[in-house]
C-alpha cells in the first residue's frame, strides 16, 4: 500500500518524540518553503493472511487482523449494527500511531474488521472518545448523520468532531475543529457524549487525568461547548492514584430511582496487584453538576486484573453495554502474541442492584453469547473442549472449594472459593502458562461475591487466552489474561461435590 501521509505544524515534532517506546515508523521532515510544517508519514503494514489460529488468538473476543490495538472508542449503536472502535496502530504491533480502528458486528459477537475510520492529522494523533447518532440533525451534517467526538493528542489536548453520513464507514472531520481548545491542561481527553432528554440538550464529559477530576460540557449543536462544571473527589484519597482517562456517563435505574453513573479509568491504583482499572461513582445529576452520593469510594465495576477503560455504547435505549480493553497498563506492551496486539473483553450489560448499603454495578455478559452457544452438557474432567466455552458451576457458601482449569501441559489456573470470607481468589502464578512481564504472575487476586445467598453459580467463560468469571446475577465479574500452552481443557474440583455443566462457544471467525 502507498503511504498515507499528513502534514502537520510544530506538533510534529512532539509527535515523533513520543515513538522513542513505540514502533519506529514516523519520519519528520522539515519543509524548507513551509516554515514550522513537516511531513508526518504513517506507512501501513502489509496486510497478513490469517486464519486467526495463532497461539493465544483468541476464539470469542475480538481482535484485529494484525497490530497494536487498546482503548475501544466511539462505539454506537445504528440501524442494526454496532460499531466498535479501537485505539489502533496501523503500523505494527506496539503502540505508536493512534487512530480509529473500526469493526462492525449484528450481535456483538461476530466482528468484522472495516478500514480505518480516523487518521492523524494537523492536530495530532486520534485518541479515544465517543461516538453519537444525530437522529435531529442539530449539527447540520444531515439527520441521522453519525458524529465522532474524539481527542486530537499534539502540543495540546483537545476535543474535536468528525462526521459521517454513510453509516459510520468513513469520516470527515469539521472544518472547526478543535471544538473545544487546550492550552493548559496536560491530560485533557477522552469525551464520552450522550443526549440528555431531561436538559434537551448534549453533555460531554472528559477526564483531566493528572489532575483527578473530569469536565462536564453541554452543547445545543456538538460544534460550541459551554463548560457546566469540573467534577473531583479530593477527599476520597484512593480515588486520586494514577491517571484519570476514559470517563463515561449514563443513567441507571436503582431502587425505582434514576440515578446517574459515572465511570472514570485509572492506570494506576488498582486494589488487585495496583495496576490499572474501572472506579465508578453513583449520584445526581442537575444539568450543570454530577454530585456523588455518599459511600466510601473507590468503587470498582470489577475486581480481575485485565479490564481497562470500558465504556458503554451509545443509542441503545435503556440497556446500557460496555466492554473494556483486556489488559493492564502495568504489562500491556508485553503481551507475547503476533501479529496482533491485544483483545478486547467479552460485552457485558450493566444494572444497579444494592448490596449492604452500597449501589453494586453489577456486570453480565451479555445476553447475545446465545447465538455462538452450544447445548449444555455435564462437565467431566476432560471437558472435551476446542476453541472456548462456558462452564457453569453451583458453589455452596457452606464450605471451601478449589476449582482448578488446567491442560496437558501441566498449566494450570486455580480459583478458591473462600465461602467464610465470601469471595474469590484467582491464582495467576507461574504456573497458569507463559508470560514475560514480573507483574504479570499474581497469586493472590481476591474479589467479593457481594451475596448473602447460601449457594453462587460461578460461570467461566474460557478462551485461548483469557478467562472470564463472573457469578450468574453479576455481583462479581473478574477478568484475567493467560498463556497456556493450550486451551484449559481439564478440570479438578476440591472441597464439594458439585455437579458443573458446560457448553461450546462457537468461533466467531
Amino acid at each position: 500500500m502507498k503511504p498515507i501521509i499528513y502534514y502537520l505544524g510544530a506538533v510534529a515534532l512532539t509527535l515523533a518524540s513520543c515513538t522513542k517506546e513505540a514502533d519506529t515508523i514516523i519520519e519528520v521532515v522539515k519543509e524548507p518553503e513551509a516554515g514550522l510544517q513537516a511531513q508526518l508519514q504513517i506507512v501501513p503494514s502489509p496486510e497478513i493472511a490469517t486464519d486467526y489460529r495463532e497461539q493465544w488468538r483468541p476464539q470469542i473476543h475480538f481482535t484485529p487482523r494484525q497490530n497494536w490495538i487498546n482503548d475501544p472508542n466511539g462505539m454506537v449503536y445504528a440501524d442494526g449494527t454496532w460499531h466498535l472502535y479501537y485505539q489502533y496502530n496501523p503500523s505494527g504491533q506496539n503502540w505508536g500511531n493512534m487512530s480509529w480502528g473500526h469493526a462492525t458486528s449484528p450481535d456483538l459477537f461476530h466482528w468484522t474488521e472495516q478500514p480505518v475510520a480516523l487518521l492523524p492529522d494537523e492536530l495530532g494523533y486520534i485518541y479515544s472518545g465517543s461516538a453519537v447518532v444525530d437522529k435531529n440533525n442539530s449539527a447540520g451534517f444531515g439527520a441521522g448523520a453519525l458524529v465522532a467526538i474524539y481527542t486530537a493528542h499534539g502540543v495540546n489536548e483537545q476535543q474535536c468532531i468528525a462526521y459521517s453520513t454513510d453509516g459510520g464507514m468513513t469520516f470527515t472531520k469539521y472544518e472547526g475543529n478543535p471544538v473545544i481548545k487546550n492550552t493548559s491542561h496536560g491530560d485533557y481527553r477522552d469525551p464520552k457524549v450522550f443526549w440528555s432528554d431531561d436538559y434537551g440538550c448534549w453533555y460531554m464529559i472528559f477526564a483531566l487525568g493528572g489532575e483527578h477530576s473530569a469536565q462536564i460540557w453541554k452543547s445545543d449543536n456538538l460544534k460550541e461547548w459551554k463548560l457546566c462544571s469540573t467534577f473531583s473527589v479530593g477527599s476520597y484519597v484512593g480515588c486520586n492514584q494514577g491517571v484519570w482517562e476514559c470517563t463515561d456517563m449514563f443513567t441507571l435505574d436503582y431502587k425505582g430511582e434514576k440515578k446517574y453513573v459515572v465511570t472514570v479509568n485509572v492506570s494506576g491504583g488498582f486494589p488487585n496487584g495496583g495496576g490499572s482499572g474501572t472506579m465508578y461513582f453513583v449520584g445526581s445529576f442537575d444539568g450543570r453538576r454530577f454530585i456523588a452520593d455518599r459511600y466510601s469510594y473507590p468503587l470498582w465495576q470489577e475486581l480481575g486484573l485485565d479490564n481497562y477503560a470500558s465504556v458503554t455504547w451509545s443509542n441503545t435505549g435503556d440497556r446500557r453495554i460496555c466492554i473494556g480493553w483486556m489488559n493492564n497498563q502495568l504489562y500491556s506492551g508485553n503481551y507475547p502474541c503476533s501479529p496482533w496486539r491485544s483483545s478486547m473483553t467479552l460485552p457485558r450489560e450493566l444494572s444497579l442492584v444494592e448490596y449492604e448499603g452500597i449501589p453494586l454495578l453489577r456486570n453480565v455478559i451479555a445476553p447475545e453469547i446465545e447465538c455462538i452457544a452450544g447445548e449444555w452438557r455435564a462437565a467431566s474432567p476432560a471437558l472435551g473442549i476446542a476453541d472456548a466455552y462456558q462452564l457453569e458451576v453451583p458453589v455452596s457458601l457452606s464450605s471451601d472449594c478449589v476449582i482448578t482449569l488446567g491442560n496437558a501441559a501441566g498449566d494450570e489456573y486455580e480459583v478458591k472459593v473462600d465461602a467464610t470470607n465470601r469471595r474469590l481468589i484467582i491464582d495467576r502464578g507461574g504456573r497458569t502458562g507463559s508470560y514475560s512481564a514480573r507483574e504479570f504472575p499474581l497469586t493472590n487476586v481476591c474479589g467479593s461475591l457481594n451475596t448473602t445467598a447460601d449457594e453462587v453459580v460461578l460461570e467461566f467463560y474460557v478462551d485461548q487466552s483469557s478467562v472470564e468469571i463472573t457469578t450468574a446475577d453479576g455481583s462479581l465479574c473478574m477478568s484475567t489474561l493467560v498463556f497456556p500452552a493450550t486451551i484449559y481443557d481439564r478440570l479438578n474440583i476440591e472441597g464439594q461435590n458439585l455437579s458443573p455443566k458446560v457448553r461450546d462457544l462457537s468461533r466467531i471467525w
